[in-house]
């Protein structure tokens, strides 16, 4: 039971923060373009992304060895979570400037309003490509974190639930989510997605963990430890103005 509850977290928590960068590529094309076609595009992405984690996932559950899905997934995952982890420490440090959603939902505006293609196709694409992208990253996540632990049903309902959650904060606000700790969340993310790919790649590859999943708990404390000393270590001084 506990490991479903950390697998669905995992994948609510990742898919959150992918969706709330794709809501604001489609809230800044139906604000300034219109809504019909950006609302179009991103239903056909979800449903290009729906088949992929259909066909896909259970391609890997019925086709690949469960030691060998272990060590595959548990390595891209570690992967994946050290990238996101990574870039959150830098962040955290200030070597990185943080990731600004009232920005990017600026930047996207500034650049719909300099478009001279036909506004409709243009609503369409965009919000079609911002979705896709940001859904993939979406699937990875679930495939990942679903098919290693057997939690494919507590890791889709994460992401489902994430998606819903998100696109319902979207209809209130009608803006970027920029109040939304989407670098926080990055953090976090990171850290489970690490300690979830070590734990998976090591059985994969043979390992026994004492107590088990338990273990888990053991590598998010080292892990989240570990970030906090290289925060320490490489946080650069704030400029007095």
């Amino acid at each position: 039971m506990g490991q479903q509850i950390l697998i669905f977290g995992a994948a609510f928590l990742g898919s959150a923060v992918e969706a709330t960068e794709a809501l604001t590529i489609v809230l800044a094309v139906g604000l300034t373009r219109g809504w019909r076609e950006p609302l179009l595009g991103t239903a056909a992405a979800i449903v290009l992304l729906v088949a992929l984690v259909i066909a896909f996932g259970q391609l890997i559950v019925t086709t690949i060895p469960e030691s060998a899905l272990k060590l595959v997934v548990g390595t891209l995952l570690l992967l994946f979570g050290l990238r996101w982890l990574h870039k959150a420490v830098l962040r955290s440090a200030g070597v990185v400037a943080k990731h600004d959603e009232e920005h990017a939902y600026n930047q996207a505006v500034s650049q719909l309003g300099e478009a001279t293609t036909r506004r409709d196709w243009v609503g369409f694409v965009l919000a079609l490509k911002g979705v896709f992208l940001e859904g993939l990253e979406v699937v990875f996540i679930v495939i990942a974190v679903g098919g290693a632990g057997h939690g494919f049903p507590a890791a889709i309902a994460g992401g489902i639930l994430a998606a819903i959650v998100v696109a319902a904060a979207g209809l209130v606000v009608r803006g970027p989510l920029a109040r939304v700790p989407e670098n926080t969340l990055k953090y976090g993310v990171g850290v489970i997605l690490t300690s979830l790919g070590t734990f998976w790649a090591a059985e994969g590859m043979g390992a026994s963990w004492p107590l088990d999943f338990v273990s888990i708990l053991g590598l998010l404390a080292v892990y989240f430890l570990a970030s906090r000393l290289a925060i320490v270590l490489i946080r650069r001084p704030a400029v007095v103005a």
